[in-house]
């Protein structure tokens, strides 16, 4: 035979493998009205294995054994989503816990940031919230997300991610510890600045004082000098160290505000390396609440610890045409070498879209939660 004939021969097999498929979907519609109708859960991960099970025994190699598993991995995943959409069609989908609201209610609002006066979370909570906002400081992450839980704050402005030094882990650990869910975001340009005390200039610097990540932002002019480096919780607290001591040999590196807020003066700005540089925060509420017009959603789940789990997870954004736009990893704690996975995609919590989306993911992830739509 020649390629062409060989050709033909495959097009009209895969006509035939069509003209099943959609039978074969034509059947799982059916199956899933029959759920609908005895309110039984769409993934059976017994019926499932058994499935595959099946099908590798019909192969007549191992080769073709392996390769009709993962085709009709992907065949029963397509029959789950159609009966999920169906579901959704039938009004049978849950509500989510969400309330939609039309805009942020922050006029009376107090609003936690972690750091002190002068820290960069201050800069983006009064950006959102405005200058007048109520506003108090603490010195962890943890106490800030406490400060929501306990009523103490309405909001908490924390910083999730650097576009230079990456996410901030700390805070993708407590979305997931705490029932708090983010509701806005801000992002903040950050220019770092060399500060000493008044009078005191480059040469006379020994030691250079801020948070690792803004070091390491810093780390090619940093580098030009022979500047101990040390470490800090926070940018401010740095300033406000070198102005509580008063020690012409000692610098922060932090912003030009946390300066002024310390009576500081700027040796040097624009000391970090990239000029794009800036930081993500989010606004965290202890409500289940999100804008009508959000258009980004935040989730973390988790998924078993076999072959083609998260890819499984994955389909759901591309099945519902979902515009992915962020995954981050976590260890979990206690169980070595498994995950948690952060994502980020395009939408509103009500759209029908995003409910199948979420519904798939529900029923066949490990422990899957909203963090929010903002």
């Amino acid at each position: 035979m020649d390629l062409t004939e060989l050709r033909e021969q495959i097009d009209a097999i895969d006509a035939g493998i069509v003209e099943l498929f959609e039978q074969r979907m034509d059947i799982c519609g059916q199956v899933a009205q029959y759920k609908i109708a005895v309110g039984k859960n769409v993934f059976d991960k017994t019926r499932e294995a058994e499935k595959l099970a099946k099908v590798r025994s019909l192969a007549h190699d191992e080769f073709n054994g392996f390769c009709a598993v993962e085709l009709f991995e992907q065949i029963m995943s397509m029959s789950r989503k159609l009966q999920y959409r169906l579901l959704m069609e039938s009004g049978r989908l849950e509500s989510l816990p969400f309330i939609s609201v039309d805009k942020l209610d922050t006029g009376n609002a107090r609003v936690v940031f972690q750091g002190a006066e002068g820290a960069y979370s201050q800069a983006a909570m009064t950006q959102f919230f405005g200058e007048s906002v109520d506003s108090f400081h603490v010195d962890s992450f943890r106490d800030a997300m406490d400060a929501i839980e306990e009523g103490s704050a309405d909001f908490a402005v924390l910083p999730i991610e650097n576009s230079t030094a990456g996410i901030v882990s700390e805070i993708y650990d407590l979305l997931q510890e705490y029932e708090n869910y983010i509701v806005g975001e801000q992002i903040i340009k950050i220019e770092h600045c060399l500060l000493g005390v008044p009078g005191a200039k480059p040469e006379d610097i020994r030691t250079v004082y801020s948070h690792p990540q803004s070091l390491m932002q810093s780390a090619k002019y940093l580098s030009l000098h022979d500047w101990r480096q040390v470490s800090m919780q926070n940018n401010a607290f740095a300033a406000k160290k070198v102005a509580d001591e008063g020690d012409k040999s000692q610098a922060a590196i932090a912003s030009e505000h946390a300066g002024a807020v310390y009576g500081l003066e700027v040796l040097q700005r624009k000391v970090n390396h990239s000029g794009t540089n800036s930081t993500r925060f989010i606004i965290v509420s202890g409500r289940k609440i999100f804008r009508k017009d959000a258009r980004k959603i935040s989730i973390c789940f988790e998924v078993p610890h076999e072959s083609g789990s998260l890819y499984h997870m994955l389909s759901h954004f591309i099945y519902n045409r979902l515009n992915m736009t962020k995954i981050e990893s976590r260890p979990i704690e206690d169980r070595n070498w498994e995950y948690r996975f952060f994502i980020d995609f395009e939408g509103n919590l009500s759209d029908s879209a995003v409910k199948n989306a979420l519904r798939g993911l529900r029923e066949e992830a490990r422990n899957m939660k909203i963090l929010g739509n903002y």
